[in-house]
């Protein structure tokens, strides 16, 4: 498939100065092997594609599911001392603070909505993600909520699902502060989230996917399942996957 473009010009950042263009990789889709009822794009994790999660996806039990696996724009990434790889957006230090780059974060999910805008009208559309891609998904859950993304350009999508894996939510402790309105708060009520974390992740700490789910609790999301794996690494098992797609039946009736 094509490559796409976005510039923080163009989103409406205002910020003519620090315009930047990503290009995004290439999306590998999963079609669906009965009829169409769901569409989910899927992110990979830092470093990865989506070519890897796509196989995965393509083996699961859910028929009516369209997945789209996009792959993130190569860029430096300061956590990786400037290395560039593929990443859904900058990360330095895990922190509940930031995020730290959120006209990456709007760029990455302005992207995802893209590739959601153009599916049927009677499709139930949600985002999931590993990783880095699970910190995007739960991002565009906030922006779901608020309305808008952090730029402040209105969210076009209804979600009505959204799965994290071994990940968190860039700017978890302000979120409570952004969900303010009656439509807002209406919103993030209305979505069902999935979290799943493994209790010995070397990489993006328990303790990290944990506060997320506590604090999109605490802000309103008040459909939000936080599943824990004694043992499990940043990685995923075949168990996890399973309540991964009942879970999908049940919320999607996929």
């Amino acid at each position: 498939m094509s490559k796409m473009s976005y510039s923080s010009a163009s989103m409406g950042s205002g910020s003519r100065t620090a315009r930047r263009t990503v290009e995004f990789g290439r999306t590998y889709v999963v079609r669906p092997k009965a009829k169409h009822q769901a569409t989910i794009v899927w992110l990979h994790g830092l470093g990865d594609n989506g070519s890897s999660w796509s196989q995965l996806l393509d083996n699961l039990p859910l028929p009516n599911i369209k997945w789209i696996c996009p792959t993130a724009p190569t860029r430096p990434v300061t956590v990786l001392g400037g290395f560039p790889c593929t990443a859904w957006f900058d990360e330095g230090e895990l922190s509940e603070d930031g995020p730290n780059d959120v006209e990456g974060l709007d760029a990455s999910v302005a992207h995802v909505a893209n590739l959601l805008s153009t599916e049927p009208s009677d499709v139930k559309l949600g985002i999931g993600g590993f990783s880095m891609g699970a910190a995007c998904a739960l991002y565009s859950a906030a922006c779901f909520a608020q309305g808008k993304y952090g730029n402040g350009n209105p969210y076009p999508i209804n979600l009505k699902a959204v799965v994290g894996l071994s990940g968190w939510l860039p700017g978890a402790r302000n979120l409570r502060n952004r969900i303010g309105s009656n439509d807002a708060a209406r919103r993030a009520a209305s979505l069902p989230i999935l979290l799943c974390h493994g209790q010995c992740d070397e990489v993006v700490p328990f303790k990290y996917g944990e506060r997320s789910s506590q604090m999109m609790s605490s802000a309103g999301f008040r459909h939000i399942i936080f599943k824990s794996y004694e043992g499990l690494g940043h990685y995923t098992v075949p168990n996890e996957m399973e309540e991964v797609c009942q879970w999908l039946q049940t919320r999607l009736g996929a």
